[in-house]
């Protein structure tokens, strides 16, 4: 799905629990303690900031003439960045009501064949412009459902991403999987394209729960899904959890925790669902009269990052958790931990091509996205034009805001002194506003602001939207998207 740290080497998870919360209403470790109350307090609605500018302010119409200009750019640097690649594979067979994802619900898997035509024209025409040098170090396919292709088809997508990018022998290539449609042997044939890394849609064991959300995966079959990841080789494995759903209960997600703990993936994403019917069509099938309170929300939220850490799991930040061991944390420690499309990320400062149907790529202080409908995306390409749609060009202002907001939402540290000299002027003259503006959080304990610079303490970590919001310049404007509260 294109929507998926502070420095120090203490794991928040590797020295035990201070004080159980009996009532789950605080979690209290000896670097992580947060409140219902301090939660209550700067609860709100903002972006996820996978990108600044939010994808929401992308100008419609953009030209696929400046897309190419900044790949132009970027080639020609001396040192080129290296590339990480996002392909949307939109088809599922059957719909998840809770899903917000650009997809198309089909049973038809010959739509996937002409998809792959459409998708490999693109690379055709993009790929003379990325530039001979430029090595590729991640990619990522996401949907919809990656193995609605059939293996043949999954075959020739990677060798015609091979024929176009050269990667790096310790590049990452994950998938996300939905564990209805894989089975041991569909693993193995991942693994044997090269791809090192899987991502599982867990949300919820609950029957009840994925009844009311149309999405039934028995514990057993994540069970030999994770299982053959781990026989065949996979690096890293991801599971993906989701609270707020319909039916879901304090006792039930309680439940749900218990059954992946044991699973052990290597990483798990704990995302808030956000009920937008009004925006998302499919969620209009949830009874409303279903979803957890506020209230329970965020016990569940509560409850889910204790168990966690009690678990021996780090808490990356926002909703990421990792293994003390896993890539992700290496990262948040050697301060390599980036954020994209795709959530946090171990690669730095790539370049983020994307192809398929509402793809998104970053390319140096420029945005883009391909149109949404297939009609649209092929009827571009049936002119040999570039299925450009919307993107944004980033002012000076805008790129260090950027620069800023990631820092915050990696929960690196800001040094002032070399703010100044990356960008000849004072951070505290520029930001003066922001600090102020950022001084209740910095009281409340969740980061420090001194002569020196910001970081984010531990606990912080959990709001780290909230931060990045107040360097926000566009957050205050109209918009067209509604964003989804912090917790």
């Amino acid at each position: 799905m294109n929507t998926p740290a502070s420095p120090d080497h203490h794991n928040p998870g590797s020295s035990g629990q201070t004080d159980a919360p009996g009532d789950g209403r605080t979690i209290a470790f000896p670097d992580l303690e947060i409140s219902e109350d301090l939660i209550r307090r700067f609860d709100q609605s903002g972006p996820r900031y996978t990108s600044y500018p939010t994808a929401d302010r992308f100008q419609q119409n953009y030209p696929a003439s400046s897309y190419l200009s900044h790949l132009a750019q970027r080639a020609a640097s001396s040192r080129p960045a290296p590339l990480s690649v996002y392909v949307h594979l939109p088809f599922c067979e059957s719909l998840c009501y809770f899903c917000g994802c650009n997809k198309i619900i089909t049973q038809d898997h010959s739509r996937s064949a002409e998809y792959l035509d459409i998708l490999f024209k693109e690379m055709d025409l993009l790929s003379p412009h990325l530039g001979s040098a430029r090595q590729t170090v991640q990619l990522h396919l996401g949907g919809g459902t990656p193995t609605f292709l059939s293996a043949a088809e999954l075959g020739a997508l990677m060798d015609q991403i091979h024929r176009h990018f050269e990667f790096t022998p310790d590049a990452e290539l994950g998938v996300e999987i939905d564990p209805r449609t894989v089975t041991p042997d569909s693993l193995a044939m991942l693994a044997g394209l090269g791809f090192n890394r899987t991502s599982f849609g867990v949300q919820d064991f609950d029957p009840q729960v994925q009844a009311a959300v149309n999405r039934i995966q028995p514990y057993d079959m994540v069970r030999t899904a994770l299982q053959a990841s781990r026989d065949n080789g996979f690096q890293s494995i991801n599971a993906d959890l989701i609270y707020g759903l319909p039916k879901q209960t304090l006792s039930s997600f309680s439940r749900t925790l218990d059954q992946l703990i044991t699973l052990s993936p290597d990483r798990i994403a704990l995302y808030n669902y956000a009920h937008l019917p009004d925006r998302f069509k499919s969620q209009r099938l949830i009874n409303a009269a279903d979803l957890p309170s506020a209230d329970t929300r965020l016990q569940i939220f509560l409850m889910s990052v204790h168990r966690l850490l009690e678990a021996g799991y780090v808490y990356i930040g926002l909703d990421h958790f990792a293994k003390p061991g896993d890539e992700l944390n290496r990262a948040r420690l050697d301060r390599s931990l980036h954020r994209n499309f795709q959530g946090y990320t171990t690669r730095a400062e790539c370049d983020l091509v994307g192809f398929g149907i509402s793809a998104i790529g970053k390319v140096g202080d420029a945005y883009v996205q391909n149109h949404h409908s297939l009609n649209a995306y092929r009827a571009v390409l049936d002119r040999d034009e570039l299925p450009t749609a919307k993107g944004f060009d980033l002012s000076p202002d805008d790129a260090i805001r950027r620069e800023i907001i990631m820092t915050l939402m990696c929960s690196m540290p800001l040094d002032f002194a070399a703010f100044q000299a990356r960008h000849g002027q004072s951070f505290e003259t520029c930001f003066a506003d922001e600090l102020i503006r950022l001084r209740p959080y910095a009281d409340a304990g969740l980061l420090t602001i001194d002569a020196q610079g910001m970081q984010v303490q531990p606990k912080g970590r959990v709001f780290v939207r909230a931060f990045a919001m107040v360097f926000d310049q566009y957050v205050r404007r109209p918009r067209v998207a509604t964003y989804s509260k912090l917790i």
